[in-house]
């Protein structure tokens, strides 16, 4: 299981519209700081407005913001619509790809691993992010943001 650019550049733009929130909209180039791409960059907030997590305003002052309070949106919703479900494996999501999937312990444990995974992402909102200390020290975020 990794996430792909998607996920992480989704993340990056999210977090530069939390650092932003309640300064009105962000132009497409202010946030294309946060080191994503424009064109990519269109996509992806075209992608998280439709799931309604980003708005957007058309015109001179147009630009990008939060749809929701930062402490209201997690990483776990940005990847959700981004990627679809997070399995660290493939007989997680779909039992039909492996004909022993019903008696298998394997799979219990990546069953297990699956859903601790995706708690801890819905656990960690943009907020918490912006305060860093609230899941796990200082330096995370800038870890994460690498």
């Amino acid at each position: 299981m990794k996430l792909s650019t998607k996920g992480k550049y989704g993340l990056y733009a999210m977090y530069y519209l939390a650092q932003h929130f309640g300064q009105g909209c962000q132009p497409l180039k202010a946030v294309a700081e946060s080191g994503v791409p424009e064109d990519y960059l269109e996509q992806l907030l075209g992608t998280l407005r439709r799931a309604g997590l980003v708005a957007t305003v058309r015109g001179a002052q147009g630009g990008y913001a939060l749809a929701k309070p930062p402490e209201e949106i997690t990483v776990g919703d940005i990847i959700d619509v981004l990627e679809g479900p997070l399995n660290i494996s493939e007989c997680v999501g779909d039992e039909s790809c492996c004909r022993r999937a019903g008696q298998c312990r394997s799979r219990q444990v990546w069953e297990y691993l699956s859903r601790s995974i995706n708690q801890v992402l819905q656990s960690i909102t943009l907020r918490d992010m912006l305060e860093q200390e609230s899941f796990g020290g200082p330096d995370v975020t800038k870890e994460l943001m690498q």
